[in-house]
């Protein structure tokens, strides 16, 4: 089978790459075709001029408020129509467009978990109001045994869309993709839905995260990946460092047209799905995923360089974290002013250094500083969800029946719930991934830092 040509929405200009013509990025569906290169692929460029990130104040996800929020924030970029046809490959009115909200897991919205119903229908009819109306919506879930479909539903993405006339797209299938100028990935596969598209408005929500200590902008678009293939790319890209280099490698590919953060409520601690919701009252906008992040980090009191998808990601050209341009509606702000008049300095994030690179000669130190899952034992009802989501061959977690789990694993949790039995971890195996956390819906997998992390923490922030 000969290999297709992605004519979609990553073309970069000839000029800036120094092609004659517009790139065109291999898309296989033989994998006797796996190593077949490109004729010729976008060269990531670095990211052209500052990273301007507008902030608007909403406290509320009452609909109008949101809808007005949304739509000052566009016009803080510019407005929508110069946002959509700037770059690389300008959105027409015709253009086929994804709207990409978080559909981590089928939670209730109140939960923020997954972008607010609110803040997706905002976005979605300022797009229409501006004549764009060839729209779909999806994610690929982070529990691949459920439908994407299901979990629009559940948190209510689903029932804003339909309200809207915007189906569903093309999730439940996907196609390899090359990607030879990958710095951590040469490629992936995409759902389908992804690969049609002509552009990605990324509504990404302001949360948590236990391998990269948040997760917003760049992370969301984890969720153009299809199905399962999340999973192997935990397991192949284990540590946050490389791991946040294939998320960049992601978005140089995908390269969304513009980036819309819920933070009306945000997550903090234990995220990305069983932190504590906490109102930030924001919402965040910006072309430059990194920006975006960036500001997200300097409005937690988190320093931007200590997430590796923002210093992966200047890397890679995707954008900036250091050279921002803050704006809202009282004009220029700088990044203190920023924090003083938005920020939260209780926000519950992971700010400590990252100490094991200046632990290297002392290897035997290195796993007393390393976190780990627990499961709490009283909240578990052996639902088996960790087990499936752990990428490890041969499992790092299982589930033993309750009668083997001790005399405080009774038959049902703390919530009342019957219990099945009871997750055990084998940490013989487990490359602290933390994808059974993330997925847990019970929130009864936590990770925790040794005695020696913590001090570390308290004493080696920078």
């Amino acid at each position: 089978m000969p290999a297709y040509i992605w004519q979609g929405n990553t073309h970069c200009a000839g000029s800036r790459c120094g092609a004659d013509a517009q790139c065109e990025y291999t898309m296989e569906n033989n994998m006797e075709d796996k190593n077949k290169k490109p004729a010729h692929a976008a060269k990531p460029a670095a990211f052209p001029g500052r990273g301007r990130v507008a902030i608007v104040k909403c406290g509320t996800y009452d609909g109008q408020e949101v809808q007005i929020a949304v739509q000052r924030a566009v016009e803080l970029l510019g407005g929508l129509e110069r946002v959509l046809s700037a770059g690389e490959k300008p959105l027409v009115h015709d253009s086929r467009i994804i709207l990409k909200p978080n559909l981590l897991a089928k939670t209730e919205p109140e939960k923020a978990c997954t972008t607010h119903p609110a803040v997706f229908k905002a976005v979605g009819a300022l797009l229409q109001e501006n004549g764009y109306k060839n729209l779909r919506y999806g994610d690929s879930p982070g529990n691949p045994m459920i439908s994407v479909e299901r979990v629009a539903q559940e948190c209510g993405i689903k029932a804003a869309a339909d309200s809207l006339g915007i189906p569903l797209g093309e999730f439940e299938s996907g196609t390899q993709v090359a990607f030879p100028q990958g710095r951590a990935a040469d490629s992936f596969v995409l759902c389908d839905e992804v690969i049609k598209a002509d552009g990605i408005i990324n509504i990404c929500k302001m949360k948590t995260h236990q391998l990269e200590r948040i997760t917003g902008a760049v992370k969301n678009t984890f969720g153009c990946v299809y199905g399962i293939n999340k999973g192997a790319s935990h397991a192949k890209f284990a540590t946050a460092e490389v791991f946040a280099k294939m998320l960049a490698d992601l978005n140089a590919l995908v390269r969304p047209k513009l980036h819309i953060m819920d933070g009306i409520m945000a997550m903090e601690g234990n995220g990305p799905q069983s932190g504590t919701p906490t109102p930030m009252g924001l919402i965040l906008a910006s072309t430059d995923p990194v920006a975006l992040d960036a500001v997200f980090c300097h409005l937690v009191d988190l320093k931007p360089e200590l997430v590796p998808t923002n210093v992966s990601g200047m890397e890679q050209g995707i954008g900036t974290w250091t050279d921002l341009e803050i704006i809202d509606e009282s004009g220029t702000l700088t990044v203190q002013e920023a924090f003083e008049k938005y920020g939260s300095s209780t926000f519950n994030v992971q700010r400590g250094a990252e100490y094991r690179g200046m632990l290297r000669p002392v290897r035997f130190l290195a796993p007393l500083l390393e976190k780990k899952p627990i499961v709490r034992k009283n909240i578990c009802i052996g639902c088996g969800i960790c087990v499936n989501a752990c990428p490890v061959e041969g499992k790092a977690i299982h589930v033993e029946p309750v009668e083997q789990s001790g005399p405080d694993c009774g038959a049902r949790s703390a919530a009342g719930k019957q219990r099945r039995g009871v997750a055990v971890y084998d940490y013989s195996k487990c490359i602290k991934c933390y994808c059974c956390q993330e997925m847990c819906p019970e929130q009864a997998i936590t990770v925790k830092k040794s005695l020696l992390a913590r001090i570390a923490d308290r004493n080696w922030r920078i």
